[in-house]
């Protein structure tokens, strides 16, 4: 079943983080915000096929046993490689961060006072992401649309030419 929605997950085992980024983000961007308490929960939504996932460092001081966000993100860019992961997390520990994006987030942004506008600004480097490549693919398309023309009308001329020599 096609849908418009375009969807962000947060997935951050403290509720009260989930809720102030959700309420930020939902007065700046044109979104279905769903929010998670931990990344299986989140995985298990993923046909909604989110564009954008905001995933903390640490998912298991609720639910002891629960993968941290570098197992999500390692399951999330191998089964979903378009979504776009963020990682936010409380530890400003650079080897964290350098694991996060080798594993394919597009972010990390550490949890702070200027943590929400940073996530603000990722959004929108984000979304100007999936514009281009919008755009790109629509290129795409019609060039190889022209492409096929113009071979047809070469044949076709061919064709025609041989028809009149004999």
């Amino acid at each position: 079943m096609a849908t418009d929605k375009r969807y962000i997950f947060l997935v951050d085992d403290e509720p009260i983080q989930n809720e102030m980024l959700k309420d930020y983000l939902s007065e700046r961007f044109v979104y279905d915000i769903k929010t998670y308490e931990n990344g299986e929960d989140a995985l298990k939504d993923m046909g909604l096929n989110p564009e954008i996932v905001v995933l903390d460092f640490h998912l298991n001081s609720h639910t002891p046993g629960a993968k941290n966000g570098v197992e999500i993100l390692k399951t999330l860019k191998e089964n979903y490689p378009n979504t776009q992961v963020i990682m936010l997390s409380g530890q400003d520990k650079i080897d964290v961060a350098i694991d996060s994006m080798k594993y394919g987030a597009y972010d990390y942004v550490v949890k702070g006072e200027t943590a929400f506008s940073r996530m603000e600004n990722t959004m929108n480097n984000i979304s100007e992401l999936h514009r281009v490549r919008t755009i790109n693919g629509a290129y795409k398309r019609t060039i190889t649309f022209l492409s096929v023309v113009i071979v047809l009308i070469i044949l076709m001329s061919i064709y025609l030419s041989y028809r009149y020599i004999f």
